[in-house]
């Protein structure tokens, strides 16, 4: 066995390394994102509040792709990818002090770390892949990135469920200082290991570029970009905050039920991204005719529109039914399906259009759009739900969001 992995192509063993701290950084940002909402809900803290606990995680991971791309590009992915890891360790050791000690504004800033981490690790992550693949042998090399990219977003998503699972397991087993603990110890492991194995050289570009390329001039990635931020913010407005705190207060779910619901969702919608590259890279039989599904931006604007009609007959299923639990898991399965889908081919797209010398700063760029999506979303779905908390009004409200910003999104992605 050790023989075959030794004998395997360079460029597979570093994806193999990459994928395996970017898996690693998952499960723990799942888990600490379970463990901060449920643990500080629990301590009393309102929709808004628990919202602002994330605003810095947000923030700071607009500014991290932004900048993270270009300083990639500078000085190498490796170090980029090494950083967010030991930043990480850091941000949780941090939450490890007692919970009286634990203000607000410390909470802020131990997340601001941990945005900054967490998009440093994305942004390295998704960037390897286009050099990765180059020098994979030639044959189809789009549809092997198309593979490569729904795989390590796929099960990036499927263990970030696993990490919401186990945030509250941990909370419930060993505390919220005890869960953190635990986690520091295990990513500081796979930092030291990323560090030794890691190409010292990787993603560097031929060119140095200046502070000021970091903004897109791609009228395509713009576009692109655009339809991102949309699309992330379509899914937050409802699902962050919201929706966990609609199940805990409306329906009074236990902590644990919310942990692995939203654990098992996010585990299935993994599995689907990982999957979506076999429904349009697979081949169509016409007559004897072989042809290819062409991703491209009519194509993701039309399941863009799939998307915004499954979030308004949710909308509406949910503003006349009585059944409000069964309205919502049954809405949540085919609205991750369809989210999964539209997600990966994203991720597939912003990755082919990017050069590749300097890939990291298109890539950043298109992930600051991202972030900036996740803290729209998360801005709005504290404070639409907390003005309008009585009943289901709050979350109807999100959801109202949700569709305007699904429609959004395929306007923007259609011009791509």
């Amino acid at each position: 066995m050790f023989a075959k992995i030794q004998n395997l192509p360079l460029a597979v063993k570093q994806y193999a390394v990459i994928t395996g701290n970017y898996w690693a950084f998952t499960l723990t940002d799942g888990a600490l994102r379970m463990l901060i909402l449920l643990h500080f809900y629990q301590l009393g803290y309102a929709p808004l509040a628990l919202a602002m606990l994330f605003v810095f995680y947000e923030v700071f991971g607009v500014i991290t792709n932004l900048i993270g791309g270009w300083l990639g590009a500078r000085v190498g992915l490796n170090k980029t990818m090494n950083i967010g890891l030991f930043m990480q360790v850091f941000a949780l050791l941090m939450l490890a002090i007692p919970s009286e000690y634990l203000s607000v504004i410390y909470l802020m800033t131990a997340q601001a770390l941990s945005g900054v981490a967490k998009d440093l690790n994305k942004m390295s992550a998704k960037s390897s892949i286009k050099l990765l693949v180059a020098n994979v042998s030639a044959g189809d090399r789009e549809g092997t990135l198309f593979k490569w990219v729904a795989l390590l977003t796929g099960s990036k998503n499927t263990l970030k469920g696993v990490g919401f699972f186990l945030g509250g397991f941990l909370l419930t087993t060993l505390g919220f200082q005890g869960g953190v603990l635990l986690m520091a110890a295990v990513l500081a492991v796979v930092a030291l290991l990323s560090v030794t194995l890691l190409k010292k050289d990787f993603g560097i570009a031929k060119f140095k570029p200046k502070f000021t390329d970091i903004f897109s001039k791609n009228r395509s990635l713009n576009y692109l970009s655009a339809a991102r931020l949309c699309l992330f913010a379509a899914r937050d407005v409802w699902f962050v905050i919201a929706l966990p705190v609609f199940l805990a207060s409306q329906l009074e779910w236990q902590h644990q039920s919310v942990g692995a619901f939203f654990a098992l969702w996010i585990i299935a919608y993994g599995a689907v991204q990982a999957y979506t590259p076999n429904l349009f890279n697979g081949e169509k039989r016409n007559g004897d005719t072989a042809e290819k599904i062409d991703v491209n931006g009519r194509l993701i604007a039309l399941w863009s529109t799939i998307l915004a009609v499954v979030i308004l007959m949710v909308f509406i299923s949910l503003a006349i039914s009585p059944y409000a639990e069964i309205v919502i898991l049954l809405g949540l399965l085919v609205f991750g399906g369809i989210f999964a889908i539209n997600s990966s081919l994203h991720s597939y797209l912003i990755v082919a259009l990017a050069k590749e010398d300097g890939v990291s700063m298109d890539v950043g760029f298109y992930y600051t759009a991202n972030a900036l999506g996740r803290l729209l979303g998360t801005v709005l779905s504290g404070l639409l739900y907390q003005a309008l908390y009585t009943d289901k009004q709050g979350l109807l409200a999100c959801l109202l969001a949700s569709f305007l910003l699904s429609l959004a999104a395929a306007f923007f992605i259609k011009r791509v």
